[in-house]
């Protein structure tokens, strides 16, 4: 879904960011921040994660580096699949504000299977000035099997959020990205009263283009519940599955007939070559469209790993 039409004619060359930065959100730059400066501490936070595995034995987390608002406590080993370790990044700040800018990496070695996540909604707050950028790398090497699930990303009155991710992965290697966003925030406001909300993706295979997404709402400019936009809905999920090596038609069908009992509308659709599939759902609640993303993610790994996703007791 793309909904503007800002491009990429201008690049940020600013060193501290790998994403290319949309020239909308470069204006926002210009604006000075009363508070501590956009990648000063504690506003600048850092993630880079590399995980691995040999032979049979469990992936291992093999390094970490994470610099506040990120936290790190451990890896879990409570996912189903004996040789799949699951990282939960913390964030002790509990909310995002201007200026704030959020770098994460995961690399995952030959072989190695894990799930990422964070431990709650990303709470996007009223902004005056700048805006804030939540970007993500996952690079995938051979036989890997990486899966990227945050919380739903949440915008109050007069937010600004970038989201980019870059997905980096071989041939024979599995990504699987999830993605919500809620418009309505946590304060008494009308729904898409945010400033300016962009959601960008890009995947690569062996350096080929595979996926280039985005979702772009600037409700003061365009209003995001016309026909062409999401219509009548106000939650959108998306869920890539990247995964050239696998049976993506199977995949497809196994998640169309598990979303058709759900209570949003929802579209299934095979990336070009057969490399993925994407899900789009739209919604009138978060959790009915968190739901649905969960049930297509289930449906994925019951195809790919013979196991499906650890709800406990959710499901």
């Amino acid at each position: 879904m793309s909904t503007g039409t800002d491009t990429d004619t201008d690049i940020d060359t600013d060193s501290n960011r790998t994403h290319p930065i949309p020239p909308a959100f470069q204006e926002y730059d210009t604006q000075q921040l009363q508070q501590s400066p956009a990648f000063s501490h504690g506003k600048h936070g850092i993630a880079d994660l590399v995980v691995g595995r040999e032979g049979d034995n469990p992936t291992r987390l093999l390094s970490d580096f994470t610099r506040v608002p990120y936290h790190l406590s451990g890896t879990l080993d409570s996912d189903p699949v004996d040789e799949l370790i699951t990282i939960c990044l913390q964030d002790p700040t509990g909310a995002i504000t201007q200026g704030d800018r959020h770098s994460l990496t995961v690399t995952a070695r030959p072989d190695a299977h894990a799930h990422i996540t964070d431990q709650s909604a990303s709470k996007v707050q009223t902004m005056k000035a700048s805006y804030a950028h939540l970007e993500a790398t996952l690079i995938a090497e051979s036989g890997a099997y990486l899966e990227y699930l945050p919380k739903p990303t949440i915008l109050n009155e007069d937010a600004r959020c970038l989201q980019t991710t870059t997905v980096e992965m071989a041939s024979d290697a599995t990504v699987i990205v999830g993605d919500v966003f809620v418009p309505d925030g946590l304060s008494a406001h009308e729904p898409f009263s945010f400033d300016h909300y962009q959601s960008r993706i890009n995947a690569r295979v062996e350096e080929n283009l595979m996926c280039a997404d985005a979702v772009n709402l600037r409700p003061d400019q365009r209003d995001p519940r016309d026909l062409a936009t999401i219509g009548e809905y106000t939650v959108i999920g998306t869920l890539y599955v990247f995964a050239p090596s696998a049976d993506t038609a199977t995949i497809t069908e196994m998640i169309h007939g598990r979303l058709t009992g759900h209570e949003v509308a929802a579209g299934v659709s095979p990336l070009r070559n057969e490399a993925g599939v994407t899900v789009r759902v739209l919604g009138d609640r978060s959790a009915d469209v968190t739901t649905a993303i969960e049930a297509a993610w289930n449906e994925t790994r019951q195809e790919l790993l013979d196991v499906g996703a650890p709800f406990g007791d959710r499901r």
